[in-house]
């Protein structure tokens, strides 16, 4: 059976909190990987940078380990109690871990003990934003009229690409303002804490919002039956899975081009983080002109020329790169990558939503996300680093992104070629 939107009942400034509340957790996330060196030599000191570079990033990774664990337990919260008290929680969450990361002593005040109170905050943090998409997307997709879902669940990527531009900004700041070792010592930490000054405000946001599903009535009697699948299911689980992919690695690729910036080109710290700032523009004028596109004309030819565009370009943009090590030529590729990146997952994450029925659609959006972010996304900036360190080649995260969005492209050719019709939900 089909439901319809309640997207008349719903508020512009209630949608706008989800996007807003996103940008916000996102924030700690990004923080992470753009001050990964100065947080490597913190908590994982070296006499080799490369080996604290590393064990930072690894760091990094745990944290999607957990994505999955979260997107199913705060998941199951969004389908059983509803989509606000999850999205609270995974808000409260995170500002937990922004806190954590900013308060935990260095390796050279409490040893070890550094290292793994880092561990368990990116643990927790995974945790929180694993179990943040699912629940956000589907109220997204659920208020939205059926002929806008691209459009409004473009907000949620761009507010990703908002929490990159604030990463960015501040990174410049600091690194503007501050000597390289006071940026190594504790400047890093002020990034942290520049976050927590707007959870309060984030949580204001989210406290009122109005539920975009109503919950399921209770059944008397004998337990409820789990909701039937519908047909292709298991394709679209599959396809999202694997689409999902190509996004992923090019959005974290981007992230890291701080890092890569600095420690692989040489280039300074104010031009890496000028950088991150065109990754954000880029990705703020894609997510929302790819949703667009995806509600005015087909969403699978805006997936499919996307990512055969993006497997084209990754190549010579880097080389590009590597042979100028000009500035502007690094802010233009970053740019353009975030810009084709939103085309294609904007709809690719409409196209999982829609498909899954109600009762389980903050859990199985959440699910397929957090396992292909956890898969590709979270092991990107780590092997991207190996790889360049192991090759010597400043080319390697060009030549690996390319062979993972030409999966997805790959993946993106079984995309059915009828569009749904509205909300897939169970039969009553």
């Amino acid at each position: 059976m089909q439901t319809k939107s309640t997207a008349a009942a719903i508020k512009p400034g209630q949608v706008a909190a989800v996007a807003a509340g996103n940008a916000l957790e996102f924030y700690d996330f990004l923080t992470y990987g753009f001050f990964a060196p100065q947080i490597g030599r913190a908590f994982f000191p070296s006499t080799d940078p490369t080996a604290s570079l590393l064990a930072a990033l690894a760091t990094f990774g745990v944290g999607f380990l957990m994505r999955p664990v979260g997107a199913w337990a705060i998941g199951l919260i969004a389908d059983k109690a509803g989509r606000k008290p999850a999205m609270l929680l995974s808000f409260m969450l995170m500002g937990a871990t922004m806190l954590g990361m900013a308060l935990i002593p260095s390796h050279d005040r409490i040893g070890a003990w550094a290292g793994v109170l880092a561990v368990a905050c990116r643990m927790l943090q995974g945790f929180a934003l694993g179990g943040q998409v699912g629940p956000s997307t589907s109220y997204l997709v659920e208020a939205a009229p059926e002929g806008r879902r691209g459009f409004f669940v473009s907000l949620q990527f761009a507010s990703q690409m908002v929490a990159i531009l604030a990463s960015g900004v501040v990174g410049f700041a600091l690194a503007h303002q501050l000597s390289d070792a006071a940026l190594y010592a504790w400047g890093w930490r002020v990034a942290f804490l520049a976050g927590l000054v707007i959870v309060p405000f984030g949580l204001f946001l989210r406290r009122g919002l109005e539920e975009s599903l109503p919950p399921p009535p209770p059944r008397a009697g004998s337990p409820a039956a789990p909701p039937p699948r519908p047909r292709g299911f298991a394709l679209t689980v599959v396809l999202g899975v694997l689409l999902l992919a190509g996004g992923t690695t090019v959005n974290y690729l981007g992230n890291y081009t701080t890092t890569y910036a600095t420690q692989t080109l040489h280039l300074s710290s104010v031009v890496g983080f000028t950088s991150t700032i065109m990754v954000g523009i880029g990705g703020l004028i894609g997510a929302p002109v790819g949703g667009w596109l995806g509600d005015r004309f087909s969403r699978r030819a805006v997936i499919v020329w996307s990512f055969a565009f993006q497997a084209l370009i990754i190549v010579p943009m880097f080389l590009a790169v590597v042979a100028t090590r000009s500035p502007p030529v690094l802010w233009a590729v970053g740019a353009a990558f975030s810009l084709v990146n939103g085309f294609y997952s904007v709809n690719t994450l409409v196209f999982v939503t829609e498909r899954v029925p109600g009762a389980i659609r903050g859990r199985v959006t959440g699910l397929v996300y957090a396992v292909s972010i956890s898969v590709f996304g979270g092991s990107t900036q780590f092997i991207v680093a190996w790889l360049t360190q192991v090759t010597h080649s400043p080319m390697a995260p060009a030549w690996y992104a390319t062979a993972i969005v030409a999966l997805s492209f790959m993946a993106s050719l079984f995309l059915p070629k009828k569009a749904g019709e509205g909300l897939s939900e169970p039969a009553v």
